[in-house]
């Protein structure tokens, strides 16, 4: 079994991180390139896992001492020129302690030419993320190796500089690279106060140990297996293309009722773009253009857009279009309508609008035994689109048990998007250690998927993105399984898989249930 090498190049940085060695094998590399180069040779032949710690100097303006810095990528720099020599006057002791503590340290500030060779860190992500929920602040971007001092800035794009990591880093094992900040361009070494800095780099450094702990044990071979269907459905692509067109048309600022579809990087993207999301009609200036969200609104939200003159877009998805119509055609026949699923969706929120006396929500089993309408003789039900099959339709069988004459939705009003994706993650859940869904908090599809795939007895998580990655949870995991809800971008299923690859070799396997061809045409408004 491998042991991960955790490399320091001061010895104390390796006093700081010593409890580490009691799931870490601490190899002291010795300052500088030269020495980090004797270590990467000795380590030529293991096929141990090599993390790379200590402090390190700053570049980027929003890098601040104290912080840190997870590399995305280390680059050896061709040249250092301008060595620093230590100042002549009473700063002799800044330079003593420089020299003993923090000489791997940049001087916020040093050249590289040109970079050499670089080697990518796929899993910085997921280390970022566990240092971030330890309350630090992180950033992550290139590292630049350099191979002495010197005063002027480097302008290669690093984020920060270090002496080591360049000699150390491979492509052959799982590396990753953490430096504490102790130096910046605007906090150099030689100033006053540099000796509280470097003791505040090595606490932060201190701190950094759990998640480097983490990151070892998460370390090794594993398989991914993807399920299929998974991201975008008809209906959110529809929505956020609408988005698009409305931007090309009629230019920003474009504003959308509520978030487009329920996803964090998608609401992000679009806003970027010039989108301006609202909570309410009265907040988009007379007569400009509003797009309603996927999920749909209630007829009041239109009257409240008409009589500000706005321009309307409706990207309310057709599936939930559906489910509004079935309402009104059964509240025309005086029928109390049983509206199974979760009052605070927003999806629910607009089907109940179409008829609010009429309308009864019922979100679980408890309250379908419960529920009294004004004639049992005239009852029906629809249903929530994203919810989970078998618990609505568990719901469904206690309605339809305590009322015979209950009418149904012609069709399946849960929409196939949903259908397929539980369908898909019940199909790997048996097969995996633990499923990853991704998906925003809000998204009930996503939600639902996490639960679909617990109840199949296996650790289920929701994740935003692969920073909200628990590396704790991935240790011991040889088999993954990963699927994302409808509301997902599928470019966050794409680098997760690849940030799994910097922790050991993947297998990925795609395991495809049915083949999804639906699509739907563009809002008439934009026609």
């Amino acid at each position: 079994m491998s042991r991960t090498v955790l490399c320091t190049p001061l010895r104390i940085e390796q006093a700081v991180l010593r409890r580490a060695g009691r799931s870490m094998r601490l190899v002291h590399t010795g300052m500088g390139p030269r020495r980090a180069s004797a270590t990467a040779a000795a380590l030529a032949t293991s096929t141990d896992p090599v993390l790379v710690a200590g402090v390190g100097g700053g570049l980027a303006p929003q890098v601040r001492p104290g912080d840190v810095v997870v590399a995305s990528e280390v680059r050896e720099a061709s040249r250092a020129e301008n060595a620093l020599r230590p100042p002549s006057s009473a700063s002799e002791l800044l330079s003593r302690t420089r020299a003993a503590l923090l000489s791997n340290s940049a001087i916020g500030g040093l050249l590289a030419d040109s970079a050499s060779g670089s080697v990518e860190v796929p899993s910085a992500p997921l280390l970022a993320g566990a240092l971030r929920r330890l309350g630090l602040t992180v950033h992550i971007g290139p590292i630049s190796s350099i191979s002495r001092l010197a005063r002027t800035p480097i302008v290669d794009g690093a984020l920060a500089v270090d002496m080591e990591s360049a000699q150390l880093a491979t492509a052959d094992v799982p590396f990753a690279v953490v430096r504490a900040i102790v130096d910046t361009t605007d906090h150099p070494l030689w100033r006053l106060g540099m000796p509280r800095r470097g003791v505040r780099a090595l606490r932060t450094l201190r701190a950094c140990q759990p998640a480097l702990e983490w990151w070892a044990a998460a370390t090794g071979p594993r398989e991914v297996l993807l399920a299929a269907p998974r991201s975008f459905c008809a209906g959110v692509a529809r929505a956020i293309d609408t988005v698009h067109h409305a931007l090309r048309r009629y230019g920003a600022p474009v504003y959308v009722r509520r978030q487009i579809v329920h996803n964090a990087h998608v609401v992000d993207e679009l806003a970027a773009r010039g989108a301006v999301f609202v909570d309410e009609v009265d907040q988009v200036p007379a007569g400009g253009v509003l797009v309603f969200a996927a999920h749909g609104v209630a007829p009041a939200v239109r009257q409240d857009a008409a009589a500000r003159e706005l321009t309307v877009i409706d990207a309310t998805c057709p599936l939930v279009t559906k489910v509004h119509s079935e309402i009104r055609r059964y509240a025309r026949r005086q029928n109390t309508v049983f509206l199974i699923g979760h009052s605070d969706h927003e999806e629910v929120q607009g089907s109940l609008g179409e008829a609010p006396e009429d309308v009864i929500v019922v979100p679980d089993v408890d309250t379908a035994q419960r529920v009294a309408p004004r004639d049992p003789s005239r009852v029906a039900y629809t249903m929530q689109t994203t919810l989970a099959v078998d618990e609505a339709e568990e719901i469904a069988g206690v309605l339809r048990d305590r009322f015979p004459a209950l009418s149904a939705p012609r069709t399946d009003d849960i929409c196939y998007a949903t259908t397929n994706r539980q369908r898909a993650v019940r199909a790997i859940a048996g097969q995996v250690d633990l499923v990853l869904v991704v998906g925003s908090p809000n998204s009930s599809n996503s939600v639902r998927l996490v639960e679909v795939a617990q109840r199949e007895g296996v650790p289920a998580y929701l994740v935003e993105d692969v920073s909200e990655i628990d590396l704790g949870a991935l240790a011991g995991t040889t088999r993954l399984g990963i699927t994302a809800g409808a509301s997902a971008p599928p470019h966050l299923v794409d680098q997760i898989v690849y940030c799994l690859g910097g922790l050991g070799p993947v297998t990925m396997t795609e395991l495809r249930l049915m083949e999804e061809d639906v699509t739907f045409a563009l809002p008439r408004e934009m026609s």
